[in-house]
This record gives C-alpha cells, sequence and structure tokens, in this order.
C-alpha cells in the first residue's frame, strides 16, 4: 500500500515539473518579438524628404507687398513671389501651402520649423547669410529713395544722413537707410510708410524700385517720386534653415530655379507683375 502510495507521489511531482516547465517555455515564446511585426523605422531628417512624404512646401510670405505678395480684387492670394513658389513646388512633385504674417514673424516661423522656405523677396545680405541658407538668386533689386513730391533735400544716398525714413525693421531697406545715417521708424507694410510719407512724418522711405512704379501706377496722382536709386542692386534669392538638414533642398530648389530661368518661365512671370524683367541683373 505504501509503495503505491509513494509512486503516486513520485509520478505528482513529475508532472508538476513538467508543467512549469511547459509554462516556463510558454512564457518565453510570448515575450520574445513577433518576426511579422514592421521595424521601427526613424523619421527623416531630411527636409527636402519630410516635404515630399507629407506631399506639401510650406511658405512664409507676408501677402501685403504688391507686385511680390498681395491679395487681388477676390481675396486672392497672388503675385510674383506667390507663382514662384507655385513653380517650384510643381518641380518638387508637392503642394505649396502658404502663410501669411509680418516680416519678423515670418522669419521666426523659419528658425522654428513652421515654416519650410520664405519667398518674398529677400534680400542676400550678409547678416542673413550667416543665419540662413540661401538658394541662387532669382530676381535682381534697385533700392528707391522715395520721397514726397516737393521735397528736393535729398538727391543721393549720402543725403539719407540725419533724414527720419520708415520701413520694415530688419528689411534690407531698413539696414540699408540705417547704414547712410537715417533714423528709421517700423512699420508693417508698404502703404503705412506711403501714409507716414504724404503726412510729413518722415522725410523718406526706400523699397525696391519695382514696388515704387506698382504702387504709382495704382494710385497715379501720389505726391511722390523717386529722389535716387541705390548704384548697387541687391540679389532676390530664397531663405531656409541653415544646417545639413536643408541641403538637399537648397539643391532641388537650386534645379528648379535654373530650369525656369532656362525655360523663360521667371522672365514671363517677371514681365507680367513688373513689366520689366528682373530675373536679370541689368
Amino acid at each position: 500500500m505504501k509503495k503505491h502510495r509513494f509512486a503516486a507521489l513520485v509520478a505528482a511531482a513529475v508532472l508538476c515539473v513538467s508543467a512549469l516547465t511547459a509554462c516556463s517555455q510558454s512564457s518565453g515564446q510570448t515575450s520574445s518579438p513577433s518576426s511579422s511585426e514592421p521595424a521601427q523605422t526613424e523619421a527623416p531628417t531630411d527636409l527636402l524628404t519630410q516635404i515630399q512624404e507629407r506631399g506639401e512646401i510650406v511658405v512664409a510670405m507676408e501677402g501685403t507687398w504688391a507686385p511680390w505678395t498681395y491679395h487681388d480684387e477676390d481675396d486672392q492670394l497672388v503675385g510674383y513671389d506667390v507663382e514662384v513658389a507655385q513653380n517650384i513646388a510643381q518641380r518638387l512633385g508637392v503642394e505649396a501651402r502658404f502663410a501669411e504674417g509680418e516680416w519678423d514673424g515670418l522669419l521666426a516661423g523659419l528658425d522654428s520649423g513652421r515654416y519650410d522656405i520664405m519667398v518674398n523677396g529677400v534680400d542676400i545680405d550678409e547678416a542673413r547669410s550667416e543665419k540662413y541658407d540661401f538658394s541662387i538668386p532669382y530676381a535682381y533689386n534697385r533700392t528707391a529713395v522715395i520721397v514726397s513730391g516737393d521735397n528736393d533735400s535729398i538727391q543721393s544716398m549720402e543725403d539719407l544722413n540725419g533724414k527720419s525714413t520708415a520701413n520694415t525693421l530688419n528689411s534690407t531697406y531698413a539696414n540699408v537707410a540705417e547704414s547712410y545715417g537715417a533714423e528709421v521708424t517700423g512699420v508693417d507694410d508698404f502703404i503705412q510708410t506711403i501714409e507716414l510719407l504724404n503726412s510729413g512724418r518722415i522725410d523718406a522711405t526706400l523699397n525696391a524700385e519695382v514696388s515704387y512704379y506698382d504702387y504709382m501706377a495704382q494710385h497715379p496722382d501720389a505726391n511722390v517720386k523717386i529722389a535716387c536709386i541705390d548704384p548697387q542692386s541687391t540679389q532676390v534669392a530664397i531663405p531656409m534653415r541653415k544646417g545639413e538638414e536643408s541641403a538637399a533642398l537648397v539643391a532641388a530648389i537650386n534645379d528648379a530655379l535654373a530650369e525656369m530661368a532656362g525655360d523663360g518661365t521667371l522672365t514671363e512671370l517677371s514681365m507680367k507683375y513688373f513689366g520689366t524683367d528682373i530675373s536679370k541683373d541689368q
């Protein structure tokens, strides 16, 4: 009798050990990753790849500076820079999504990554070149000093010394005015500068020569004139965040702009919006 009981106990122990072994093996199989699960991949750091994967490029511009970027009678965003950006997007195989705002806010948004590029008649200068990577130039600007019609006190750029001007702060025009000794008042857009000029609160304002002619075409009775023009033209290009992440995007945009110059697109757009070819350095 005792022998039978002992045998039963041994058999039960063997069954228990077998069960524990099976449980351990089963647990080990559950914790191991399945070979059928997809491997996790990191998000691409290359900006061009990100743009192409999302299918759109976010373009920053003011939307208040005719004929570069402005709203027409139907409140549609139009202008030279709008169509330049749309053409670039098309050649990259994506859509252009526009984000409008004030100049300093656009640059801040570019810095933070809210915008991919800024297409807004941005001149290349030393300070910006240290902070941003630029495309090749797609336009050339001549800076005009604009005064009221009866103001003959400014005949040259040097005459700006001690005069009061108004421009968007940190813009090329504000920097040029300051470099000649003018005191610059900050404003939001070109229309405000003309209002200050007409009211006699400033002596002059600086802006693109072509923007002056566009304004006069819309306001032929305006009592303003060009006092002088900076003999040195500036290069207009597209700024992007500086660094390796933008390298492929800079190259792709350069290719697109070179194609647009070669097939006549930039010349056609220049004639459409400015009545002259600003895509070439005259």
